[in-house]
């Protein structure tokens, strides 16, 4: 990938982060990610899905840090949406970073949580399988297109969702929820979204006021002493720190550490053939 950094967002990246970690990070942009899958428990088990994509020749490492992610090592994305494991739903295509939000809000039986900006379902279906199909889950996605996806992607995975074609800022405060995952909209720094004529300056404003409507209303429809994880696949902090920052100087909130250790991403196994 030979695309040019956006002069901007090298600025951005410089007064962030500094030297030395931008172009670590630049150089990250570059890089060929391997394809990761999560295993749907909902619909087959770990060794059956296991032993598939070894009948079919695709090697792959597990992750420590979650048993039903897989980084397959031998097979581009294409290639994985051929396997009838993936076309049944058995298996959702998905970036480790993406399945951690789920991971650390830790759904429980008959928990109400809610999803503020759920399409396209990675992370609603993997809710409702770290939970059974057990709790109780409300996604909401404003977008017909996007909204339909979502649609498709939970029924395909076999997941109980209460879906919403609605703008998760204009909820009536009569809900109320035990978590929310507030997996918020934005520029998408951090992926090769920069590339993207959709990269703009303007891009980090609108995105910006969006984040900090949605986070305003998650407070307001979050049950007492109830969580809210808050996520982007943004590395700016406009998007993250300072969002988190204004809610926290207001008095209304307060982190909840996590052990960020148990992700570390060179937590892996060795090879299966």
């Amino acid at each position: 990938m030979q695309e040019k950094i956006p002069e901007f967002l090298e600025q951005k990246l410089l007064e962030n982060y500094g030297e030395k970690l931008k172009k670590e990070i630049i150089e990250g942009y570059r890089k060929e990610r391997k394809v990761t899958l999560r295993i749907n428990t909902l619909k087959n088990n770990i060794e059956k899905i296991k032993q598939k994509l070894k009948e079919n020749g695709i090697t792959y490492k597990e992750i420590t840090w979650y048993k039903d992610a897989l980084i397959i090592e031998n097979a581009k994305e294409n290639r994985i949406k051929e396997l009838e494991i993936y076309k049944n739903g058995e298996i959702y295509l998905q970036s480790l970073s993406s399945m951690i939000p789920p991971l650390v809000l830790d759904p429980k039986q008959n928990e109400n949580i809610l999803d503020m900006a759920a399409a396209p379902g990675g992370k609603t279906t993997e809710i409702a399988a770290i939970s059974q199909n057990e709790a109780m889950i409300t996604a909401c996605e404003k977008n017909e297109i996007r909204y339909q996806r979502l649609k498709y992607n939970i029924e395909k995975q076999g997941a109980r969702v209460n879906i919403l074609k609605q703008d998760a800022r204009k909820l009536d405060e009569y809900f109320s929820f035990d978590k929310i995952l507030l997996d918020a909209p934005c520029t998408g720094s951090g992926t090769d979204n920069i590339f993207t004529e959709k990269f703009t300056k303007e891009l980090i404003g609108r995105s910006v006021k969006t984040q900090e409507e949605l986070l305003k209303k998650a407070i307001q429809i979050l049950k007492l002493n109830g969580e809210i994880i808050y996520s982007t696949c943004s590395i700016l902090k406009e998007e993250n720190e300072e969002i988190i920052g204004k809610i926290l100087e207001k008095g209304i909130a307060e982190i909840v550490p996590i052990d960020e250790k148990q992700f570390n991403r060179s937590r892996i196994t060795s090879s299966k053939q």
